[in-house]
């Protein structure tokens, strides 16, 4: 039995691994590359130079790959790289990069894209991310490991999300938002930190008492960013969850949320 319905269109360029299975009226264009295990849904539209990595699976009427709206795009042969084990929900959109940044849009591992999520062109989407239906993100955005950005939650352009962070529904983020925390809101706000999803991916008690403290130091005791970054130094050095919350903080290129 072929793995390739026949009423599917895969350009005779496409690279695509034995037992990649395709759905009815997708259409894969040329410069496309699908690793083992992968499962193409119908109605899907795949566009390159794009690579897909292996047992990912992509829902119906998702279109992954395609020229992003860009002004400054001038139809330069840019890149789309999508890890393993990604489940790429209904409707999903993923733009290419652009020249004028990294050249690439980069999904990584083991995340979730849910209905209609937009990823915009040049952003970085870590391992272990759940981008909830309708979260949108502008181009040149960076989410790291294990965030989540609940529905319809909107991210300006060249914000970074940090890891374990958490949006809550409808959040509209114009900054950068520190490793663990929690924002609310438009335009966001942050709430508090993510401690359950600590404790679900098994930090220590001691960790996210820690934390705790950090985050009052940098959000509960009127301090600028710098005086709260000296005061995080001492414990940073004692607990590696603790420096990158300051990491995330010293990185921030557009302020942070607070």
């Amino acid at each position: 039995m072929t793995l390739i319905d026949s009423r599917a269109i895969v350009d005779p360029q496409a690279r695509l691994a034995a037992d990649v299975q395709v759905g009815p009226w997708s259409i894969i264009g040329p410069d496309v590359e699908i690793g083992e295990g992968t499962v193409i849904g119908p109605h899907v539209i795949l566009k390159g130079p794009t690579v897909i990595g292996c047992h990912n699976r992509i829902f119906q009427f998702s279109s992954i790959g395609e020229d992003t709206p860009d002004l400054k795009y001038k139809g330069e042969p840019t890149r789309l790289r999508i890890g393993d084990h990604n489940v790429i929900r209904e409707g999903v959109t993923i733009h290419r990069g652009t020249v004028q940044d990294r050249e690439e849009t980069t999904i990584g591992d083991h995340n979730l894209l849910m209905a209609y999520v937009h990823i915009g062109h040049d952003s970085v989407i870590g391992n272990h991310c759940i981008l909830v239906n309708n979260t949108a993100l502008a181009g040149h955005v960076h989410v790291d490991d294990w965030a989540i950005l609940s529905g319809y939650t909107l991210v300006h352009q060249f914000c970074r999300i940090g890891a374990h962070s958490f949006s809550g529904m409808g959040t509209a983020i114009g900054k950068d938002v520190p490793a663990y925390v929690t924002v609310f809101g438009n335009p966001a706000e942050a709430r508090s930190m993510n401690f359950e999803g600590m404790r679900r991916r098994g930090f220590s008690t001691e960790a996210i008492q820690a934390l705790r403290r950090c985050y009052k130091v940098v959000y509960r005791q009127g301090l600028t960013v710098d005086e709260a970054l000296r005061e995080l130094e001492p414990v940073a050095q004692q607990f590696p969850e603790v420096a990158v919350f300051r990491d995330s903080i010293l990185s921030a290129t557009r302020g942070i949320t607070r």
